[in-house]
């Protein structure tokens, strides 16, 4: 059942990407993360109020940081949905995984533990096989002048592996899910409402508006669902299957708005697909499995 709730999460998050291509060409990415955030907050005050969470917390520059790095994310994943191929901006977002081991082999080298790479081995060239995807990938976006946009979309998930770290550490500080979401949807309206301070702000008296609302709720729902996967579930068959995201997303490009990605770009995607599992495996097992220490 964990299983399902993880899938249905992936759908709900590539429905959003949907809703996002729908509303990218009358709003732009700042003004969708504002009404996405200000949706979320109504959507997650009812629920912190109904499971008596309280929002009051003691770790508010944790939050302050998970919001930075989580709405610059945002932002740069919105932008290349707005104008890559939608399985193409998923995917490269997706890449956090693959961030995440690169950030674990940096560490180790930075320690000077050489003899911990050797035994990473595997892991990184998995995160070399991740990185080789994303140059497949990007192949087809110079041919059709959209490095800049692909490179946005890799910085998403850049930004994405720091956001996803920084949630691990305020869960084991003992913040709640619901209250650690109900933040990032406070500072994903606030940076989205300052940045149309100084960009372009479109009416919401149009029918087009009413794609920001959908928006916030899939958003919601697809982070409820995600939450249930991780904390019920295995979590290595969880962490895999929200891939399942980037299937749906090629999906509806294909269907909705008749992408066209050629071969080497669907490998690309295969390999970073590949390489992201096999990193979430070897991470979870590197963990598990700690380096005797040497006395």
């Amino acid at each position: 059942m964990q299983a399902a709730w993880m899938i249905a999460a992936s759908l709900f998050f590539a429905l959003m990407s949907v809703c996002i291509k729908f509303a990218s060409p009358y709003f732009g990415p700042l003004e969708i993360v504002c009404y996405r955030g200000a949706i979320g907050i109504v959507f997650m005050y009812a629920l912190t109020r109904s499971r008596g969470v309280s929002l009051t917390t003691r770790v508010p520059m944790m939050h302050v940081w998970r919001n930075l790095v989580g709405v610059a994310a945002l932002v740069a994943w919105f932008y290349a949905i707005a104008h890559l191929p939608l399985a193409t901006a998923m995917t490269l977002n997706y890449m956090s995984g693959v961030w995440v081991a690169a950030f674990l082999i940096g560490g180790t080298l930075l320690l000077g533990r050489i003899a911990d790479i050797r035994r990473q081995g595997p892991l990184v060239m998995a995160v070399m096989a991740g990185f080789a995807g994303v140059v497949l990938m990007l192949r087809p976006t110079l041919d059709q002048n959209q490095l800049f946009a692909g490179l946005i979309g890799l910085m998403s998930g850049l930004m994405s592996a720091l956001a996803y770290i920084q949630v691990a550490a305020l869960g084991r500080v003992g913040e709640p899910e619901a209250r650690t979401v109900f933040y990032f949807c406070v500072g994903a309206a606030l940076a989205g409402g300052v940045g149309m301070l100084f960009f372009e702000m479109h009416p919401l008296n149009t029918v087009q508006a009413l794609w920001l609302l959908p928006i916030g709720i899939l958003a919601a729902l697809g982070q409820l669902c995600m939450t249930r996967a991780y904390t019920r579930g295995a979590t290595m068959i969880v962490a895999n299957l929200q891939y399942s995201g980037i299937i749906f997303a090629a999906l509806f490009g294909v269907f909705l708005f008749g992408d066209q990605i050629p071969p080497i770009g669907w490998l690309g995607m295969a390999i970073i697909i590949g390489s992201g599992m096999t990193a979430t495996f070897l991470r979870a097992r590197a963990l598990s499995n700690p380096p005797a220490e040497s006395h």
